[in-house]
């Protein structure tokens, strides 16, 4: 079961969402996106919040008003972090999550430390949160299944640009050879080019 909150601070309104519980959480680790940036009160249990942005849009992409929502979120859903205030929520992009074997359940660690930013919350937005309870959807998600067809699309819009780019080196291709036919052909038209039976010496008198 996800947990799916809108966030209408933007036009169009972006969706974050969040597992059930830390088993959930592996698998949203696990099948993640790399549009997905993920939330988490720094150095405190909390829930997983993620945010899945565009394809190509990064970090520096987050709207301060969705930023400020996704951290309201983690800290509404921290036990110990929802009684504190001055707390940072950090938040990376999904591929700089890094687990291994001998992690508990729910754990993570970054593969690149410098990739990971943090966000103060000064304290809890009744507003905010409320807001977006007030959105909140469940869904039973096959996240493996959701991954691997996003995964298909991605090879299929890949193989797409490859042929359309070959096909466009074709035509170049075709062009530049039109128009090296073309100067040669003019080149032979050139007066300077052209020759008569008269060049050749012949008159028409030999022929009589």
């Amino acid at each position: 079961m996800v947990f799916y909150f809108t966030s209408n601070v933007v036009q169009p309104p972006v969706t974050l969402f969040m597992g059930l519980d830390k088993y959930e959480n592996e698998d949203l680790i696990k099948w993640g996106w790399p549009e997905d940036v993920w939330f988490h009160v720094y150095k405190v249990s909390s829930a997983h919040v993620y945010l899945r942005l565009e394809a190509g849009q990064t970090l520096d992409d987050i709207p301060s008003a969705v930023l400020e929502d996704a951290c309201q979120l983690v800290k509404a859903n921290s036990i110990n972090g929802n009684k504190m205030n001055n707390v940072e929520i950090v938040y990376t992009m999904w591929d700089n999550l890094k687990k291994t074997p001998v992690m508990e359940v729910g754990q993570v660690a970054f593969h690149r430390d410098k990739e990971v930013r943090k966000f103060r919350v000064e304290k809890r937005s009744n507003e905010i949160v409320n807001r977006l309870n007030k959105t909140k959807r469940e869904e039973s998600i096959d996240f493996r299944a959701e991954r691997e067809k996003r995964d298909a699309l991605e090879r299929a819009d890949k193989k797409q640009a490859a042929r359309d780019v070959r096909e466009k080196e074709k035509e170049d291709q075709k062009r530049r050879e039109e128009e090296a036919e073309l100067r040669s052909y003019n080149s032979l038209m050139k007066a300077e080019n052209m020759k008569s039976n008269y060049d050749d010496g012949n008159d028409s008198d030999d022929f009589m």
